[in-house]
């Protein structure tokens, strides 16, 4: 079964930015926290950004005042702003709970590169 899609991925020069959406099927959407994560080649899965069903949000030293999360529970949307992108964000990005609750989906690829 199909838990998210993400999209809005691809390529962009360092300084820029991309805006990734996540579609999500699961039924209580609103009661979950909700995270990005992200891997780089070669490296380990990392949580980058989440926000709580109650909208609070925290972030990963490494994209701290450059990405913003955020939810629309009536749509079952989780957004990733993402600003001031350098190459040591190229990575797939994913959308799941912060714990990795349910199954991982494609994510969508984020390539910074000049």
């Amino acid at each position: 079964q199909v838990h998210f899609v993400e999209s809005g991925g691809g390529l962009a020069q360092p300084g820029g930015s991309l805006r990734l959406s996540c579609a999500s099927s699961i039924n209580y959407f609103s009661v979950y926290g909700m995270a990005w994560h992200r891997q780089a080649p070669n490296k380990e899965r990392e949580l980058v950004a989440r926000v709580a069903s109650s909208g609070g949000t925290m972030y990963a030293d490494s994209v701290k005042g450059r990405f913003t999360i955020s939810r629309d529970n009536a749509k079952k949307m989780v957004y990733l702003q993402m600003n001031s992108l350098n190459p040591e964000d190229t990575a797939v990005y994913y959308c799941n709970t912060p714990s990795g609750q349910f199954s991982w989906g494609q994510g969508t690829q984020v390539t910074v590169s000049s």
